[in-house]
């Protein structure tokens, strides 16, 4: 029986010296073939150039290189380029950049399927299969990095690195894939590696408060709490989590990670819902709630998916409760929709997932009151 290759995309940088050690390599070996793949891209140990032969033959029969295979491939009218990628077993997930004038934007992958079920985010809606390993998270950048370098080569620009900022915002809660997700995010910052600093990496959470501190202990980055909702009953409905973690508990994980934070807020990401979280009233309760935490908000209009029975915040109404928060001396943002016309916008991203959990079966949605105004 032929033994199985190690991917050497699962080690994050203490992992790769100590896989090296194994091949009776020293650690700067490690450090030259963490260039060789997260800087330069290279899958093929023959092309590794200033590795020893023996070590290039020892590792051309024990491991390989090996992101997830790319299914499909759609670059959006805006620019926002989207892959579905194959994670094995009938699971796929979507990996999804972002250009714009001053940097490029990766959102990232942790899980197949999600098992928090937001109402607004048709993932939730597909249940969970399984948590990804940390090659096939980090492999999500290290497919688009040299993805998008060879495209910039073929039109006959040049780069050292196109994408400058991942968001761990795409399918699943990355809180919940803590040591894959971390040991990920400890390639993304290593100067032998992809060389961002912590203020470009942000984990988005729907509010896990133990992982959230243990984050803080280990890899603090920057954080992006899913808020979406200015107290616990509405929460409770619109992010399930929230009847494990209520607001108080949440508020207070908030305020100390902010001791270790790299940057001095927390962003609160609020997803715009007609008639359902977007009153001023809610707004002002907003306000209430967040008052002791330093922060900004990032105002999502809601991308819709079939069947979530919820509806976009109209502009005029977004702008009204931004305005509120703006007032308040709260820096406050509008998203911009981006990649919508091929489903690549926040809370769109689906893949294709073996829900383990039946929740699709189970139909565990309740009706959400929803408030009828005059347009």
């Amino acid at each position: 029986m032929t033994e199985s290759l190690t991917n050497l995309l699962d080690y994050d940088p203490g992992g790769l010296v100590a896989y090296c050690a194994g091949l009776g390599e020293k650690p700067f070996r490690a450090r030259q073939l963490q260039r060789w793949i997260h800087q330069m891209g290279v899958a093929d140990f023959d092309g590794m150039t200033d590795l020893a032969k023996s070590l290039r033959a020892k590792l051309a029969s024990r491991a390989t290189v090996a992101s997830p295979a790319v299914i499909t491939d759609h670059i959006s009218a805006d620019g926002t380029r989207k892959w579905l990628l194959d994670v094995g077993n009938g699971n796929a997930v979507e990996t999804v950049y972002i250009p714009e004038q001053a940097r490029g934007t990766l959102c990232v992958s942790s899980q197949a399927g999600c098992a928090v079920n937001c109402r607004f985010c048709s993932t939730g809606k597909q249940g969970f299969s399984r948590n990804l390993s940390q090659g096939e998270i980090i492999g999500q950048l290290w497919m688009a990095e040299f993805a998008l370098r060879r495209a910039l080569e073929r039109s006959g620009a040049t780069a050292e690195r196109v994408i400058t900022n991942v968001v761990m915002m795409g399918m699943g809660e990355p809180l919940l894939n803590f040591d894959n997700v971390v040991g990920a995010m400890r390639l993304m910052l290593d100067d032998n590696g992809y060389g961002l600093s912590r203020r470009r990496v942000t984990l988005s959470t729907s509010g896990v408060v133990p992982m959230m501190d243990r984050l803080g202990a280990e890899l603090p980055v920057a954080l992006a709490v899913s808020l979406h909702a200015p107290n616990d009953a509405l929460r409770d409905m619109l992010v399930p989590l929230n009847r494990k973690h209520p607001l108080r508990e949440l508020m207070a994980a908030c305020d100390r990670y902010l001791a270790v934070a790299p940057r001095d807020f927390i962003t609160f990401e609020y997803c715009m819902l007609d008639g359902v979280n977007d009153s001023e009233s809610h707004a002002k309760e907003l306000l209430a709630l967040t008052r002791d935490v330093p922060c900004k908000f990032n105002l999502i209009p809601f991308n819709p998916f079939p069947d979530s029975g919820l509806r976009r915040s109209n502009d005029a109404q977004i702008k009204r409760f931004a305005q509120i928060l703006i007032d308040a001396g709260v820096v406050t943002t509008i998203r911009k929709t981006r990649g919508d016309d091929i489903d690549a916008a926040c809370g769109q991203l689906a893949g294709e997932v073996i829900d383990r959990t039946r929740l699709a079966a189970r139909g565990k949605f309740g009706k959400i009151p929803v408030e009828v105004r005059e347009a």
